[in-house]
């Protein structure tokens, strides 16, 4: 399975901020959509991400309070990326591997979605729901003869 599966299913709702924007319009925007990141875009260029991970060391540090930070001073700038041809088992050992709970799908410089760690758990369930289908039906229909003489 690769991250083009995944994106298949997810569909194509994306959010975008610039680095720009006042962190409070951020949160505001995440609550509002019930989402827990952002890609943040500048010129067409990914150039960030913003997660609640971001958004709760800014509260720490803020004793509670976002302030009037823009997202620029506390996003990940330097976030990693898969390809939509990614297979879904190097996704999760980048995601594992970097502490990461979403990354960005780009395609060449164009961003084609995101996926989470939520995404990629709920694809191989559902996939391994359908392989455990085809089994229990090869057993179902396994012949006869072949049955006994297996065991």
């Amino acid at each position: 399975m690769r991250v083009s599966d995944i994106l298949k299913l997810k569909g194509n709702t994306l959010y975008t901020v610039t680095p720009d924007t006042a962190l409070h319009d951020a949160v505001n925007t995440m609550a509002e959509h019930d989402i827990g990141s952002l890609v943040v875009m500048e010129y067409g260029d990914l150039v960030g991400m913003l997660t609640f991970r971001e958004i709760i060391l800014t509260l720490r540090k803020n004793g509670g309070s976002v302030g009037t930070t823009t997202i620029r001073k506390v996003m990940d700038d330097h976030p990693i990326t898969c390809t939509p041809e990614t297979e879904v088992d190097e996704v999760r050992r980048m995601m594992l591997e970097h502490h990461v709970r979403y990354l960005p799908v780009m395609e060449s410089r164009s961003l084609m979605g995101v996926i989470s760690f939520y995404d990629v758990a709920k694809a191989v369930v559902e996939a391994q729901g359908f392989e455990n289908k085809l089994l229990k039906a090869y057993i179902r229909d396994w012949p006869e003869e072949e049955r006994h003489s297996a065991t």
